[in-house]
């Protein structure tokens, strides 16, 4: 199928984040690529992909990035499409100097910035599902179906210590 969302990270260290983006994109039915591009090590790189994702059919890109973070922000200065950033949590500063490094955009090059490590790119991914979903009903269809199951699991397990 053709793949609606590019899922990027600057290095292959940074996986273990994005694989959770990739799970809701599965889980949702939502085809997408996925490719290490570095926005410092491989910029031209980088300027390319951004530059060609839609003219290749991508909808939306997921850029996550740890440390220094600029991998959502150079990518939106290079595409209209929507960017979502994934802060990848560092070991120096926890993840709050890839959540700052990708929040702080200037005025003019929007990146909507999700919360740092696992819980950030699996909203990426749905988010991104959601934004497919406002052309793609069967995506949508989707979307709902797994709000309403989460909806039913609390309902069902009230109590926290039943297993």
């Amino acid at each position: 199928m053709q793949p609606l969302v590019g899922l990027i990270m600057g290095s292959k260290s940074d996986w273990p984040t994005m694989e959770h983006a990739a799970d809701m994109l599965d889980k949702l039915g939502v085809p997408y690529e996925t490719r290490v591009v570095s926005a410092h090590r491989t910029p031209d790189l980088l300027f390319d992909y951004a530059k060609t994702a839609a003219d290749r059919g991508l909808k939306v890109i997921i850029g996550g990035a740890g440390g220094a973070a600029h991998l959502p922000g150079m990518v939106a200065s290079q595409t209209s499409l929507p960017v979502l950033g994934v802060p990848v949590q560092s070991k120096a500063l926890n993840g709050l100097d890839s959540l700052l490094s990708i929040v702080q955009m200037p005025g003019g090059i929007a990146v909507g910035t999700l919360a740092i490590g696992k819980a950030g790119a699996t909203n990426a991914g749905l988010l991104a599902a959601q934004i497919v979903g406002t052309f793609d009903d069967q995506i949508r269809q989707a979307v709902d179906a797994f709000r309403q199951n989460q909806t039913q699991t609390i309902l069902d397990n009230p109590d926290p210590r039943d297993q």
